[in-house]
């Protein structure tokens, strides 16, 4: 995956770490909240991530469709 994600990820988790040790409710939900948006760009940067490897693997087939010599009939 890519180092995005991974970075995102681990944000996700500091920000549930710091939400379970807050004493104030406020506080808690501050950090749950980032937690859930680190989560969303990690969610977001993994589809960007397959959406390339998609890509790239259609362009390949293509290619490869491409160099095919014609069919003698």
């Amino acid at each position: 995956m890519s180092l995005n994600h991974d970075f995102y990820c681990q944000r996700a988790v500091e920000a549930r770490r710091a939400a379970s040790d807050a004493k104030l409710d406020n506080v808690r939900d501050r950090h749950l909240g980032a937690a859930a948006a680190w989560d969303a760009m990690a969610d977001r940067a993994a589809r960007t991530h397959q959406a390339r490897i998609d890509t790239e693997e259609r362009k390949a087939a293509a290619k490869d469709l491409d160099s095919e010599p014609p069919v003698a009939g």
